[in-house]
């Protein structure tokens, strides 16, 4: 439901906003649910909403309600992952954007109190030197107890914790909210993406297990026509391949 509301440029720019304390100029093509998948072998990431700007800058936002201490690796991934999906073979590093990685948490991830805990990368001897490198993370936490943040952010943050809305903006945003809850067609559009991305997920675990066993089935297979005491029927019974995979095995290690 986050991204499904925060496509829309006139919540997502202001959201951006207030929490980043700047002005954006535009928001250029929202994309809800965006995949990035680099390779076959590489570990795909789905984004939760990843927009860019006039201004040669792009966000990645997230919505996190249950406690993951994985999260600082996570924003690690996600920002490779951003940076090789903007970058095209033959470009120069130069051509990559401002990126900012934010994830927005209803639970207090570092248990300092902190609503927005904001990191860049900076030189430990010397903290006032910055790397440069245009990268920021931010993990936002909707049960903050400090005054770190403006009144605004505050009754945002209020408002995503499940408080009423105090404003015009988070009241704008709990009429986005319960209208698409009364939308029936998102509602079924959701629940089909949903059992969409568990079937995938099922596939996956499913042709792991399979590609497993094959491939011990395989090395097994390759140990007993090394030793070569049995004869290729009986390895095929006791591999669990057929006796054509044997043999195909058995020619594969024959030299050339």
């Amino acid at each position: 439901m986050f991204s499904v509301i925060m496509r829309n440029p006139k919540f997502c720019k202001p959201f951006l906003e207030r929490i980043l304390g700047v002005k954006i100029s535009r928001i250029e093509y929202p994309k809800s649910q965006e995949t990035i998948d680099i390779s076959a072998d590489a570990k795909s990431v789905r984004l939760d909403l990843y927009v860019e700007d006039g201004s040669n800058t792009v966000y990645n936002i997230e919505m996190q309600t249950t406690e993951n201490r994985n999260l600082p690796k996570r924003t690690r991934y996600y920002q490779g992952m951003i940076d090789l999906n903007i970058l095209e073979k033959g470009d120069n590093y130069k051509d990559l954007k401002r990126s900012f990685i934010i994830f927005v948490c209803t639970f207090d991830l570092f248990g300092e109190g902190r609503h927005i805990y904001t990191f860049e990368n900076r030189c430990i001897q010397n903290p006032a030197l910055g790397l440069g490198d245009d990268t920021t993370k931010i993990i936002l936490n909707t049960k903050g107890t400090m005054d770190d943040v403006t009144p605004e952010m505050k009754r945002l943050l209020d408002f995503i914790d499940g408080k009423e809305p105090e404003d015009d903006f988070t009241r704008e945003l709990d009429e986005a909210v319960q209208s698409v809850r009364k939308n029936e067609k998102w509602r079924v559009n959701y629940m089909t993406l949903q059992m969409h991305y568990q079937e995938k997920y099922e596939q996956g675990i499913e042709q792991g297990i399979e590609q497993g066993i094959e491939q011990g089935n395989r090395q097994s297979a390759l140990r007993m026509i090394e030793d070569g005491d049995l004869p290729l029927e009986k390895i095929a019974m006791y591999s669990g391949l057929t006796l054509e995979q044997v043999i195909e095995l058995e020619k594969e290690m024959q030299p050339v």
